[in-house]
């Protein structure tokens, strides 16, 4: 039982976490205060009972280990983030980390294509929390990982180790809005070989509402005229998955490896647009109706194959791996238009869009012991990314039905970057000292090439990217640690296209080629204390920016806006992040964190008066109920703070999940959950800038309710912890 002073050493962090008034604005001018902080460094586990995960802090990341061998739910990739400090998982999707969303996704430590581009929200659900291993957070990676991801790393570990003998499991649920879920796990285990086959099928809904809101010249130098547009959509997914893996010990000191995923992705896709515009006397001089009919289809592969030899020295290794991902997709959109002011024949058009995106690797590392205390890591890596992009839009003839080419809507765009990478790393310890340095060299050229007109373009540039990390015990239960790195944000290869996407007239959507690779330093203060019962994190964090990559929003004639990215000169951001975990009853675990941080832009070059800053604070939530052995209640809640923009400001989002599971005879477990209670994922936007203002929201029709049932067999059949599944 948690003594007296741990409860109230909870509710105290936990009331912090979600005080409302926290959430403080402020357009402070002043520069970003000290240098701060870094990740806890102790390397002993320590049990989060509440929220179902055993995090281990090492000297360089942070270790959640799902803690199950078949789990007991319908969880995915985003459901496993969501409740993981630090990390926040938006209405579609996007992953960020300290309030920073260029977060570097890997599996098993390489990169993915299915969470690059505008998919990657949607893909996250593609992963099952069963076939999860654990989740590693690097806010300053070491040198052995890509320096990618200016806010740090997710390596997402999928399951190697399985049970001895057969085992499996098959579950099923259905949810509001026609949605349901299928899956089957099995495996094979002996002192040898052991395989997997996964299979499963998810059938979802998206409906959401996106309204705009303009005030600007309808043409340079003329009147204000008040722009409005209001799409209702829905998008059905069907999204089939299929993976099988296999680790075969060829002898006692070599290893072969073999995975292979597949993921397709799916459905129907429409919407209802109306477009109005109003003249500043309040007089309406447009309005009309457009109805989109159409499909995006998408099929991704992952194959990874790998070889492990062990040396003479006990723990020398040296590894060999070689990975390939390709995710390729393609749309097609019909478009009835209908005039209504001034009035005019109604009209057909299309537009069609191919994507092809793969990524190759291979890597050889080479780990060496020095000693009891003492570890060199040697390694090189070559990585190649390319991509494919071409669109085309028809105009339909009335009464002949005749295809007519829209040659402001074609386009042809390729991308080809080779990285060539060496690293080397050493980890030691004296007494109550331990550190790990280390050095990346890249050396990146980007291609692009525009296949219809514009002139190819070739960016080469060589970077080192150190980093450090420092920990010391000041007493059996406490640890203060420091790190730094320097970390790059390449730009998407989709964002170099400045080929403009009209598929959501009026705000179209293009890309910039003249985009800059975004440079991040980042140094952390940690200080952690755990005993029986409870953890208690402290970490200040301060990061520089330099070329940071935002987005802006321009008016175009017409009533249009164009939505791109360009580069800052700098930015500033530093927090001070807390978490607390532990029971305030036997029954009862808590889980609470609060990342209070401030933002500092210069956005002068685009227009801006001076520096921009603001204050606010992320936070989490969580109770764990367990009022028998047979029963769990979950309830969390989560907090992003409003997100400052050259222009504006991105609001705030609060979102509360509800989840319970029972234990059933015969090896069976029920789950229900409610996702997005409260129905509060809107995303709002606002601009206001000299020459014009906008207010764009889109609206996630997000509570989801799912009712579903596992069954387990063979040595899989012991329960275990398990998450709930939460519909992001």
């Amino acid at each position: 039982m948690a003594s007296d002073w741990n409860r109230r050493f909870l509710v105290v962090c936990a009331l912090a976490a979600w005080y409302p008034g926290a959430a403080a604005r402020a357009d402070d001018q002043s520069p970003a205060g000290p240098a701060a902080p870094g990740p806890s460094a102790s390397l002993e586990a320590i049990e989060v009972t509440a929220e179902k995960l055993d995090v281990e802090t090492l000297i360089d990341r942070k270790v959640y280990s799902v803690q199950s061998d078949v789990q007991a739910t319908f969880g995915s990739l985003s459901d496993v983030l969501s409740v993981i400090p630090s990390v926040d998982v938006d209405a579609d999707g996007v992953v960020s980390l300290r309030g920073d969303p260029n977060v570097l996704i890997l599996i098993d430590g390489r990169p993915s294509t299915q969470f690059s581009g505008p998919s990657a929200g949607e893909n996250l659900q593609s992963i099952p929390a069963s076939e999860i291993e654990r989740i590693e957070v690097m806010t300053n990676p070491p040198a052995e990982f890509k320096a990618d991801g200016a806010a740090g790393v997710i390596n997402v570990i999928l399951r190697k180790k399985r049970p001895p003998g057969f085992a499996g499991s098959a579950q099923g649920s259905l949810g509001s809005g026609g949605r349901s879920v299928v899956g089957t796990s099995t495996s094979y285990g002996s002192e040898s070989l052991t395989a997997s086959l996964t299979a499963g099928y998810r059938q979802d809904l998206r409906h959401r509402l996106t309204d705009s809101d303009l005030i600007a010249p309808a043409a340079p130098g003329g009147p204000l005229v008040n722009s409005t547009s209001s799409i209702d959509e829905t998008i059905r997914r069907n999204v089939p998955t299929l993976g099988a893996a296999a680790q075969l010990a060829l002898s006692d000191r070599q290893t072969l490896s073999v995975d292979l995923n597949g993921k397709g992705r799916g459905g129907p896709r429409r919407y209802t647009e109306l477009d109005g515009s109003t003249l500043p006397s309040g007089v309406v001089n447009g309005s009309a109706e457009r109805l989109s009919a159409g499909h995006d289809r998408e099929v991704d592969a992952d194959e990874r194959l790998g070889f492990e030899q062990k040396l003479s020295t006990a723990g020398e290794l040296l590894k060999f791996s070689l990975h390939h991902s390709s995710s390729h997709n393609d749309e097609h959109y019909d478009y009835t238009n209908f005039p209504l002011l001034p009035p005019a024949p109604d009209f057909h058009d299309n537009l069609n869009f191919r994507e092809d995106e793969a990524t190759t690797e291979f890597n050889a590392d080479y780990v060496l012991p020095l000693g009891k205390t003492k570890t060199l890591k040697l390694g090189y890596a070559y990585e190649l990314d390319a991509y494919t992009y071409g669109a085309g839009g028809n105009d339909v003839e009335p009464g002949t039905g005749a295809q007519l080419p829209d040659p402001n809507l074609s386009d042809d765009f390729q991308v080809r970057q080779p990285i060539h990478a060496v690293y080397t790393s050493y980890q030691a310890s004296a007494g109550a000292w331990n550190w790990l340095g280390g050095l990346r060299g890249e050396l990146a050229r980007t291609e692009t090439r525009q296949l219809l007109g514009d002139p190819s373009s070739q960016d080469r540039y060589l970077r080192l990217y150190p980093s450090v990390h420092v920990d010391r015990s000041l007493t059996d239960r406490s640890t203060l640690s420091f790190a730094a790195s320097r970390r790059v944000t390449r730009p998407d290869t989709a964002d170099l296209n400045p080929y403009v996407d009209h598929e959501y007239t009026p705000n179209l959507v293009g890309g910039n080629a003249d985009l800059k690779p975004q440079f991040t330093q980042s140094y952390e203060v940690a200080y952690g204390y755990e005993r029986t019962g409870l953890s208690f994190d402290a970490t200040g964090y301060f990061r520089h920016y330099t070329d940071s990559v935002t987005t802006i929003t321009e008016p175009l004639p017409g009533g249009l806006t164009l939505t791109t990215k360009t580069n800052l000169p700098h930015q500033d951001s530093a927090g001070l992040e807390l978490t607390a975990n532990g029971h305030l009853f036997p029954k009862l675990g808590v889980s609470a964190s609060a990342n209070p941080f401030y933002s500092q832009i210069d956005a002068t070059a685009l227009g801006a008066n001076g520096l921009q800053s603001t204050k606010g604070v992320n936070a989490k939530l969580k109770f764990d109920y367990r009022p028998t052995v047979f029963d769990s209640l979950q309830l969390s809640a989560t907090r992003t703070d409003k997100i400052l923009t050259p222009q504006g400001d991105v609001n705030a989002i609060d979102i509360v999940n509800l989840g319970y599971r029972r234990k059933l005879p015969r090896d069976w477990t029920g789950v229900l959950t409610v996702s997005n209670l409260f129905n509060g994922q809107r995303f709002e936007r606002v601009a206001v800038t000299p020459t014009f203002s906008q207010e764009y929201s889109r609206f996630t029709y997000g509570r989801v309710v799912y009712l579903g049932f596992v069954y387990s067999f063979g040595s899989a059949r012991k329960p275990k912890p398990q998450n709930f599944d939460y519909e992001q």
